[in-house]
């Protein structure tokens, strides 16, 4: 049974502009409540502040969950450390299993990942280590011999020695296949690990996600967890838009489900990252994953099911693809009431910025991504003056919607709130401090704006 209580003694923040401050809030049967509350415990915030529940618009939960108990490389500055963490992790996998990790970039590394410098420390366990974007996988020879068919598929990139042979790092598309192929986790595993991350989530004031699992099957592990009444936050779920016809044939729209799982909406690729230097730019380089038409064939179809979409867009050349397709395919989906959103919009022509709140199209950001990225941003994107421009985007009229692409980052939003205030997580000066936004704009991109996009803005 649920406790009703009255919070007072605090500033409470609505985040709403009709009454911003309160003076109490009671709380009945799990719900705000207006007016008094019988019996209810009163409790004193000596003080302390009291905001919305936070929410993570860009987080693939399950992947999120099981990489805590994989290795981790975010500290490996160089390839010795990666294989000194591999080295120290394969006594503890058991014959014939996986060893999997997560979190290497390799940008300021000497010595490139290759299979080879993998066989040194782990020769016969099979190896696979996702960089830190989840963009690229790093194999061993073992890994490598597990591939019973073609390594590249379409949107793919293999990486290749001057003998045209694989070195052990495979690339966007080229990743992904491999790992549904050979190294996808059960559902057991992803439900059992789902159910800590709860926790560790609930720590953090996380009320609600948007999930980007849902190639992985994690609607099916929230399910689980909800049939067991496991469930403590609000779960609005994607779907590779590859599944439309599947979901349309069910009769299956936006929306459906209950007060925490509901299905919301179509996610897909328009171009690489940043950390794997597949970004797409308007100098030609990247690579394409989904082409303009492509995309507004997707957004159509998607239209007349009643499924919103979201596209990953990382370079200038890409967002402006995605903006392109969106204003053309405005009068379908603006007239099913639905509200399309660009993931990431990392980096952005001067031109281009306007155009969101133009066309209607909301930028689901990730604050964390500006000063972790910095380094590697000046280097690959030197001279590019529209990199994470949340600030530009905001004085522009779009709307931002804030997550944490965890396990890119960490699930933390008030360390990515931290970050889109202060533009630095470290002891160095804000990067691109014009591009920061206030503690208040960075509020409502972790509690409001995500509501508003699965619709539920007169509700939460």
């Amino acid at each position: 049974m649920r406790s009703n209580l009255v919070l007072h003694g605090g500033p409470i923040r609505t985040l709403d502009s009709a009454a911003p401050l309160a003076g109490e809030l009671a709380i009945y049967d799990g719900h705000v409540a207006f007016g008094p509350v019988p019996g209810a415990e009163r409790v004193d915030l000596a003080g302390r502040c009291v905001v919305p529940g936070l929410a993570d618009a860009h987080v693939h939960f399950p992947t999120w969950s099981l990489a805590q108990r994989q290795v981790r490389l975010e500290g490996a500055h160089s390839l010795d450390d990666a294989l000194a963490a591999v080295a120290q992790a394969v006594p503890g996998i058991p014959a014939g299993g996986w060893l999997r990790g997560v979190g290497w970039r390799d940008g300021d590394w000497t010595e490139p990942p290759t299979g080879a410098a993998l066989d040194r420390v782990a020769p016969d366990t099979p190896v696979a280590l996702f960089s830190r974007d989840y963009h690229s996988l790093w194999l061993n020879g073992a890994a490598l011999a597990r591939a019973d068919g073609p390594l590249e598929p379409q949107g793919g990139v293999v990486d290749r020695d001057e003998r045209g042979e694989p070195t052990g790092v495979l690339r966007e598309n080229a990743a992904w296949a491999f790992r549904d192929r050979y190294v996808r986790p059960t559902m057991a595993e992803m439900v059992d690990a789902s159910r800590e991350g709860l926790r560790v989530a609930a720590a953090r004031g996380v009320t609600a996600i948007h999930d980007k699992d849902g190639w992985l099957g994690a609607f099916e592990v929230f399910a689980r967890l909800r049939e067991r009444d496991e469930l403590t936050l609000r779960v609005w779920q994607s779907f590779p838009w590859d599944r439309l016809d599947e979901l349309r044939a069910l009769g299956i729209r936006s929306r459906v489900g209950d007060d925490l799982l509901r299905i919301g909406y179509l996610k897909g690729f328009m171009d690489g990252t940043l950390g794997s230097a597949t970004a797409r730019l308007l100098d030609g380089s990247g690579v394409e994953i989904t082409s303009r038409a492509q995309l507004e064939e997707v957004v159509r179809r998607a239209a007349d099911a009643h499924f919103p979409v979201a596209v990953h867009a990382i370079g200038d050349a890409a967002n402006r693809d995605a903006l392109d397709a969106f204003a053309a395919t405005r009068e379908a989906w603006r007239a099913a009431g639905l509200r399309p959103r660009i993931e990431h919009a990392q980096l952005l022509a001067a031109e281009d910025v306007a155009r969101f709140a133009e066309i209607g199209v909301a930028a689901s950001v990730q604050f964390s991504h500006a000063p972790s990225d910095r380094d590697l941003a000046d280097r690959l994107w030197e001279g590019r003056d529209g990199a994470y421009a949340y600030r530009s985007l905001l004085d522009a009229g779009a709307l931002l919607a804030n997550g944490s692409d965890a396990p890119v980052e960490e699930l933390d939003p008030l360390a990515g709130i931290v970050a889109g205030v202060r533009r630095t997580l470290d002891e160095r000066p804000p990067w691109r401090p014009e591009q920061a936004v206030t503690v208040a704009e960075a509020l409502r991109a972790t509690a409001v704006a995500p509501a508003w996009l699965e619709g539920q803005e007169r509700r939460r």
